[in-house]
């Protein structure tokens, strides 16, 4: 049986990562085998490259082609490596962002080329594509604030992506946006602003017909 690949996206503080554990929990509940992975990295070589992306104090001078080809290089590896076995062995793979993130990061938020941004992706993915896409949407103010809290309460981690104005951030959404618009089959978008518990029903409302419809 051939597995289930579901991403998830949002931007900063949509709380993708804590919904992805809840909704791996819930699906293991059920009898499903889970895999869960996030992006970048997900592999040994795909955690060298987001240590490099986000976290290394040498990385303030990297240029926009250079993130959008390492974020693409840690995808591959990704790719091949763990979500194409895990779907043939008939997991479901929860990712926690993919391929959308580059379009809206690096092609909305960046400005680069869209088309280029598309093209590098392909090269990275190929055929695998999530079957089902959860899109967390929160407002720029309450994105902002809840990466502010996050910043305070977590112990300290310099993450050069969060360090974009918010002019950045309102591009990344508008990304989102133009994405969901295009593909409204495939992206759901879940408001990310009610409890964890109301996000969480949501997301099983869109998530648990197409688990029981690739049981049959």
């Amino acid at each position: 049986m051939k597995g289930l690949f579901i991403s998830f996206e949002g931007t900063e503080g949509s709380g993708k990562t804590t919904q992805v554990a809840l909704l791996a929990e819930s699906l293991r509940d059920w009898g499903r085998r889970v895999r869960v992975v996030r992006e970048p990295g997900g592999t040994p070589i795909g955690e060298e490259i987001r240590h490099t992306l986000k976290h290394s104090q040498q990385n303030q001078a990297m240029a926009w082609e250079t993130e959008l080809l390492l974020m693409n290089a840690s995808r591959a590896q990704l790719v091949r490596e763990v979500i194409r076995p895990a779907l043939a062995a008939g997991e479901i793979v929860l990712c926690d962002r993919f391929a959308d993130s580059t379009i809206a990061y690096q092609g909305y938020g960046r400005g680069l080329d869209l088309e280029i941004v598309r093209q590098v992706i392909q090269i990275a993915v190929g055929d695998t594509k999530p079957d089902l896409t959860l899109l967390l949407d929160v407002p720029p103010g309450v994105s902002r604030e809840r990466l502010r809290s996050r910043q305070a309460t977590l112990p300290f981690l310099r993450d050069r992506i969060e360090e974009a104005d918010a002019a950045f951030f309102e591009r990344v959404a508008r990304g989102y946006r133009a994405i969901a618009a295009a593909e409204p089959q495939r992206v759901r978008v879940i408001d990310a602003t009610g409890s964890v518990e109301q996000v969480r029903a949501a997301i099983w409302r869109e998530v648990a017909p197409l688990v029981a419809l690739k049981a049959t």
